[in-house]
């Protein structure tokens, strides 16, 4: 790869939660400092996932612009001493990238000595053996490198890290004692080696040993140290975020100055555009929170008690398989969430974004998708694509209307393959005839002549077939066209009545089945749609 663009970032991401998700218990297991709470791979991992959420649900198409929607969510769900560096690691890479569509290996030599000056200036006391070693080691290597190529200056970047990250024991006397190298560095090797892998297309090799050879481990209740991370005086750890401080405002100086006072720590870092993330270990989470309102408005409060940590992490995918249908009427979304499907109910104006908040909040790492109406295709398609490029396999089954799409979810079989199931449902909807019976809002033509304001349209697979004068006979109309709709055969009709369908209608149609039709079986169903007073569909 010679440049890195808005989709290689997207990849980025995700391998990285993914490598994150992979390595969390042994990156846990190595935080030993300021007391053994293990809590930096899960720490990372939740920052990283914050990160990646955020990239997946802001339509990008600049590598600046994706880097920025990176650093945001990173800074907004910072975990711990470690997110908060890694929030200021990815700003400093959007900085570096801003305004560029894509980035090359100057870019990024650029982007990696940023990230190294906010990061240690995230930091109150830098100290050597950490993290900060590590990616100050690898943007001295990216600035140094002979090359410009952007798979050069990445490959010898990740190396050098890695090369810090294993003389991190010899600079820091406490990971000497517990045998490890340091949690927060070889959570950044993990990143740099995910980058390499990317722009490289090579497989990450087997990461070397957290733990340093023949070293007998001291035990983690004996493990304290002083760094930046802090120290085992303080009991509680509190975050939160503040909005609209401009960088150098003395509301955020001041606030520093007073968390300095009643605790270590001490992290107050933004994303450049008036967010602040702040964090502090402390004993009094009053007054750190007290401070937080001298210099602004305090929201997302988080307080952590050390001792009272999990390690535990969920990882990304929670599920394997979920059906997203899109629909309209509140009646026919209860229909489709009975049926087990995630449903999301469009409003006037849908972008690409919504569509893929709704895939991606599935966390399932399968998704097929059922629209239940054809002008959605645009966004849906540029929202399956992002997802996708983010990891997830997400299927579209071709659905035109909300009868196909009840019809494909009615075959839909959890113990099948997912490839196999999502042809068995694209058949089923592709045999399902769809219909509908709306009211004309204009003057137009159509296939079977002049149509005026308030006639009675019947519709079959998108097309008028059938129009009534005004627009009272609608019982009429509707087993005129199930009776065109039955014409090529046909065992089970489905109604869903619209908000303006007239009561009894679906008595209208089953009197007239019963004596028309009596092998056909009729389903009705309350949907509620604004726009149609009747959706038909015949199987």
């Amino acid at each position: 790869m010679r440049a890195l663009d808005a989709v290689a970032v997207r990849k980025w991401a995700d391998a990285c939660v993914r490598s994150l998700d992979a390595n969390r218990e042994d990156l846990d297991r190595i935080n030993v400092f300021p007391v053994p709470d293990g809590d930096t791979g899960t720490n990372l991992l939740q920052t990283m996932r914050s990160a990646l959420d955020a990239l997946l649900r802001t339509p990008v198409d600049t590598v600046g612009a994706a880097l920025a929607a990176l650093a945001r969510g990173a800074l907004a769900g910072a975990r711990g001493n470690s997110g908060v560096i890694l929030s200021q690691v990815l700003r400093g890479l959007a900085e570096a990238a801003q305004g560029a569509s894509t980035a090359s290996g100057t870019s990024l030599r650029r982007a990696l000595l940023r990230a190294d000056e906010l990061a240690t200036a995230a930091v109150s006391e830098p100290v050597a053996g950490t993290v900060l070693s590590v990616l100050h080691a690898a943007a001295e290597a990216a600035r140094n490198c002979a090359s410009d190529e952007l798979d050069d200056v990445v490959t010898v970047a990740a190396k050098a890290g890695a090369e810090a990250l294993a003389n991190t024991p010899r600079q820091l006397a406490v990971l000497a004692r517990a045998g490890v190298v340091d949690a927060g560095g070889r959570g950044l090797v993990v990143l740099l080696d995910a980058l390499a892998a990317v722009i490289t297309g090579r497989v990450v090799d087997d990461p070397p040993s957290y733990d340093l050879p023949g070293h007998v481990p001291v035990p983690r209740d004996a493990l304290t140290t002083a760094r930046e991370a802090g120290s085992s005086e303080f009991e509680y750890e509190v975050m939160y975020l503040l909005d609209d401080r401009p960088d150098g405002s003395p509301e955020i100086e001041r606030l520093k100055g007073d968390l300095k006072l009643i605790g270590d720590c001490v992290a107050v870092v933004g994303d450049g555009g008036g967010l602040w993330t702040v964090h502090v270990h402390c004993n009094d989470i009053g007054a750190a929170v007290e401070a937080g309102i001298r210099a602004g408005r305090p929201h997302r409060i988080t307080v952590a008690r050390f001792a009272d940590q999990i390690a535990a992490q969920a990882p990304r995918f929670v599920r394997d398989r979920a059906i997203v249908a899109l629909v309209e009427g509140e009646g026919a979304a209860e229909l489709f969430r009975s049926e087990g499907a995630v449903v999301f109910e469009p409003g006037d104006e849908v972008t690409a974004a919504d569509l893929l908040a709704v895939v991606v909040s599935t966390r399932a790492r399968q998704v097929t998708v059922l629209p239940g109406d054809p002008s959605l295709r645009e966004p849906l398609d540029e929202a399956v694509a992002q997802a996708v490029a983010a990891g997830q396999d997400v299927v579209v089954v071709p659905t035109f209307s909300l009868v196909q799409a009840l019809a494909a979810l009615a075959v839909h079989s959890p113990s099948r393959r997912a490839g196999d199931d999502a042809v068995a449902m694209a058949e089923a909807a592709a045999a399902t005839r769809r219909g509908e019976v709306a009211v004309s809002e204009r003057e137009a033509i159509t296939w079977v002549g002049r149509c005026e304001p308030g006639d009675l349209l019947g519709m079959l697979d998108g097309e008028v077939v059938l129009i009534e004068p005004g627009a009272a006979d609608v019982g009429g109309l509707a087993c005129r066209l199930v009776d065109r709709m039955l014409a090529s055969g046909g065992e089970l009709v489905t109604v869903l009545l619209g908000r303006a369908a007239p009561d009894g209608i679906e008595r209208v149609l089953e009197d007239h089945l019963r004596v028309a039709h009596p092998e056909v079986e009729l389903a009705a169903y309350q949907g509620g749609q604004r726009d149609a007073l009747l959706v038909v569909g015949v199987e």
